[in-house]
């Protein structure tokens, strides 16, 4: 079974499982980002059954959502993480991760961040270029020591999404093309520090169909056969994340419909899988709460100016991205006299591009109304910014009945907390 989210009107209230939304901005203000432990265990769940026939290592994508209580609460349930830096190879450790179920992205990797990880025992590099492969490899010899490595295929394959977030075509920045990792392949008894141990597929995210994959695997799958021609026994399919979710009307694809089209073509392989999901299991998790703080009207627009912005969610104006947004609390049944009006949704910076929504049917909206911004678990938290000057929101974790706070709100005293003043250079 699948479970979008646990975020539900009971009584005219949403509610994030057994508490009401309302309560945790009453005590802990707004914007707060609110996420449903339920909800993350049970897509973390849904992933592990349907592939448990390949024995699969699920790793958690960091990017998506870096929250230690989250990262924690996934890692103690059998998920691995994937990183793409040593700041998060340092959250993965700080949870307890074991290295053993990490596993390190990224097009840029520094020296140091590779050493880190070496030492650290991580599975497996994920490398994207020559030259990374390389550097893994002088790094490695010179700590006496072996990396694990999958080859980043780049099998020029259109996944269908936002050009933002599409990484599998030939343009894009990330992968080998198939021809030279083969010829890396080749030298691999040249490259004394390093274990070729798989590949590595990653196409693109909120990909709700099957049919790229399915292209992304074939184009693979010949790398791995030819590569163990070539004498490099290939023991590992990464197949990366991607998977989409719903924000608006989309229909993506269960664990289990995913499962039934790619493993045809996986067991034949005889490859363990990896996979390193990220908004499929927090994004519908996790909601953004902001208050109306003005209703503003024009002679072409209503706006409900909010305390929330493109500092806190991006996505919208990165990607124009949708997201559902809802009243926290309806009051009023829908009637001839309160009938919805239309409002764009837009918070306090000091851009045109921050607009949280646009021309969605709610309210009437007044000033102090709560609004939930739905699917905001993945890539909001961890995008966020102090542009403005503004404070980053406070986080919270509910389980059942309980919540708990898992992100303090910043201070002003955060803002300045890195900056210096060199009295000497300026008088």
């Amino acid at each position: 079974m699948h479970y979008p989210h646990d975020f539900q009107m009971v009584g005219g209230e949403l509610h994030c499982e057994r508490v009401a939304v309302r309560r945790i901005a009453q005590t802990v203000g707004t914007p707060v980002y609110v996420y449903s432990f339920r909800t993350l265990v049970n897509h973390l769940r849904g992933l592990q059954q349907a592939f448990r026939s390949l024995r699969p290592l699920i790793c958690f994508s960091v990017k998506a959502n870096g929250n230690l209580a989250i990262l924690r609460l996934l890692v103690q349930r059998g998920a691995g993480l994937d990183i793409v830096s040593g700041g998060e190879l340092y959250k993965a450790l700080r949870v307890g991760c074991p290295p053993s179920r990490i596993v390190f992205a990224s097009v840029g990797k520094q020296d140091k961040e590779i050493r880190e990880a070496l030492r650290a025992g991580i599975f497996c590099f994920n490398v994207e270029s020559a030259p990374e492969l390389e550097a893994i490899d002088r790094c490695a010899r010179r700590l006496r020591t072996t990396a694990r490595v999958a080859l980043r295929i780049n099998p020029d394959v259109d996944a269908n999404t936002h050009r933002h977030i599409t990484t599998g075509i030939a343009e894009s920045k990330f992968g080998i093309d198939p021809a030279t990792a083969l010829a890396l392949l080749r030298r691999a008894a040249a490259l004394r520090g390093v274990r070729f141990l798989g590949v590595h597929v990653h196409i693109g995210s909120q990909i709700t169909q099957a049919r790229p994959f399915l292209h992304a695997i074939r184009r693979t799958a010949e790398v791995v056969i030819r590569a163990r021609r070539l004498g490099v026994g290939l023991e590992w399919l990464n197949l990366g994340g991607g998977l989409g979710i719903i924000y608006k009307d989309e229909q993506p694809q269960t664990p289990q419909a995913f499962a039934s089209a790619v493993l045809p073509l996986l067991q034949p392989l005889r490859v363990r899988l990896i996979l390193e999901p990220g908004r499929f299991i927090v994004g519908n998790a996790g909601v953004l709460v902001t208050r109306v703080l003005y209703v503003k009207p024009a002679p072409r627009r209503r706006f409900a100016v909010v305390d929330a912005g493109m500092n806190d969610l991006i996505r919208p104006a990165l990607y124009g991205a949708y997201h559902e947004v809802v009243p926290v609390r309806q009051d009023r049944p829908p009637s001839t006299v309160h009938r919805p009006q239309r409002y764009d949704v837009v918070g306090p910076i000091c851009e045109s591009a921050d607009v949280l929504a646009r021309d969605r049917r709610l309210g009437p909206l007044h000033p102090r109304d709560l609004l939930a911004v739905l699917g905001a678990g993945a890539y909001g938290s961890t995008m966020a910014s102090n542009y403005n000057g503004r404070l980053r929101p406070a986080e919270v974790l509910v389980r059942g009945r309980r919540w708990a706070l898992i992100r303090r709100r910043e201070t002003r005293r955060d803002l300045i907390r890195h900056d210096v003043i060199p009295r000497a250079l300026l008088k």
